[in-house]
């Protein structure tokens, strides 16, 4: 039986004194990959923005119980001369449990050497983010995310301009974490991406216009 993560009833939502989001229902399963597809301009942003907590709610309602959701963005957001090394970073995702600037604990430094093995990034470790290239800054987010250890993992446009290496590597991870038992949203406009989800949400001018499988949905995107 499938269980409902994330449940979004009549939401609407958007920017200052834009609307982007009108009315939009619709359900995401928990434990699996959800793919929010559509053309630029659609809305996908802007739903995963009203899921991490950045975007108000001008009406309607966004109902889960899966604590605070871990927000990937894409490598560009981050300003890649920060002076951070990797393990700083990854670091970062255990400030949702310890606040910021707290001695991390033993447990800590395990979890953040665990996600950087997971993705591969152990030995990089010790390199500061703006010698790194777009694949490995984007594989540093996601190890940041994962060390937060939430039940909801919310990713905007994450294999965007990366080598195919890094796009088997972060897709390969999705899937294992969805198979663990976090829910996984991505924002994509990767066609074979979204294929490899397990559910799939259409949005068309802020609107959703169709829910369900990849195959079916895709169709029509």
């Amino acid at each position: 039986m499938q269980h409902t993560a994330v449940r979004i009833d009549q939401l609407t939502a958007g920017y200052a004194r834009t609307t982007v989001l009108r009315g939009l229902s619709a359900t995401i399963p928990r434990g699996q990959v959800t793919a929010i597809v559509g053309h630029n301009g659609s809305g996908k942003s802007t739903l995963l923005g009203v899921l991490a907590g950045t975007v108000t709610i001008e009406s309607g309602t966004v109902e889960h119980t899966l604590g605070r959701p871990a927000f990937v963005v894409q490598h560009t957001a981050i300003p890649p001369t920060l002076p951070l090394t990797v393990r700083d970073a990854v670091a970062m995702g255990r400030w949702a449990h310890r606040g910021p600037w707290r001695r991390l604990t033993r447990a800590d430094r395990a979890v953040v050497g665990e996600c950087l093995e997971r993705m591969d990034l152990t030995d990089l470790a010790s390199r500061r983010l703006d010698t790194l290239s777009g694949g490995q800054r984007q594989r540093t987010l996601l190890a940041q995310a994962l060390a937060q250890r939430s039940e909801l993992l919310l990713l905007d446009e994450p294999a965007t301009g990366l080598d195919t290496a890094s796009q088997a590597a972060i897709s390969r991870v999705l899937t294992e974490v969805a198979e663990s038992g976090v829910t996984v949203v991505q924002a994509t406009h990767d066609r074979d991406e979204a294929a490899r989800a397990d559910h799939c949400l259409l949005l068309r001018d802020g609107q959703l216009i169709a829910a369900g499988l990849p195959e079916d949905v895709l169709v029509g995107a």
